[in-house]
């Protein structure tokens, strides 16, 4: 079956008794666009290293079209809120490195087309290509680490938080910006993407799941038919949507209030 499943997982660290994650089942067929919605510490970061293979789980699996996920590959791209760009390498050669693993039968001039068509798409100018990330500003270096993601061309995208710590302005454009590529592709991505706010999920998603606080499992799970999924000019007037967002903060709050008590 096409799609990503998690099955009874559970993580801790090595070492460390206490549970992370518990007794999560998921299933996510493919081109879903899902947001991990819950507040700080729940082990919404924690579960996405468990998707890229980075962290393996104590208890249970996760398998992407029935295969099992036993470490990071190139068939999941990554986007991490620290951009994840080498600092001594251009920005073309943080993204080609990415493509050299991918496509290795390809020549140099191969993967610098490949990579300056992902610089475009993400809206940076040619020169940017040979610029350090000290010579680009944080929406910049977010943009190259989503057109390393994107050249690889990987049917899963993995978000960790990508716009939080960019301006209000910026971190808008950046989400439009996924948006239509995720939407320009008849076989669209399987995205996970993880938030604390909840705007942003109703924005973005066409799947919310709400993760509690630890050890964290599934508390909430509301599917965004296409017909009703929101704009950004229509996200504040749509009732039905502030209704959602309404009953989201209300999860969040009383999974927080009864951890507190």
């Amino acid at each position: 079956m096409k799609g990503t499943t998690v099955k009874n997982l559970s993580f801790s660290y090595p070492g460390d008794t206490r549970l992370i994650l518990k007794d999560i089942d998921l299933e996510v067929e493919a081109g879903e666009f899902v947001c991990l919605l819950g507040q700080s510490g729940c082990g919404k970061s924690t579960f996405l290293r468990l998707l890229a293979g980075l962290e393996k789980p104590t208890v249970g699996e996760i398998t992407q079209d029935g295969k099992m996920i036993e470490g990071a590959g190139l068939d999941r791209g990554v986007v991490f809120q620290s951009y994840g760009l080498f600092p001594w390498m251009t920005a073309g050669d943080n993204i080609m490195l990415a493509l050299k693993q991918k496509y290795k039968n390809k020549t140099k001039a191969e993967h610098k087309e490949i990579a300056m068509k992902a610089l475009r798409a993400v809206g940076l100018k040619d020169d940017v290509f040979n610029k350090l990330p000290k010579e680009l500003s944080g929406g910049m270096k977010q943009r190259c680490a989503i057109a390393q993601a994107f050249s690889i061309n990987p049917p899963v995208l993995l978000m960790d938080e990508p716009f939080g710590a960019l301006d209000a302005v910026t971190r808008a454009r950046l989400q439009d910006m996924v948006l239509e590529l995720w939407s320009s592709t008849e076989d669209k991505k399987t995205v996970f993407f993880v938030t604390h706010d909840v705007d942003e999920a109703l924005l973005l998603s066409t799947r919310i799941c709400v993760l509690g606080q630890a050890p964290s499992k599934v508390i909430y799970d509301v599917k965004i038919p296409a017909d009703r999924k929101p704009t950004r000019d229509t996200l504040f007037d749509d009732v039905e949507m502030m209704k959602l967002r309404n009953e989201l903060i209300r999860y969040i709050n009383r999974d927080v209030a009864s951890h507190i008590e």
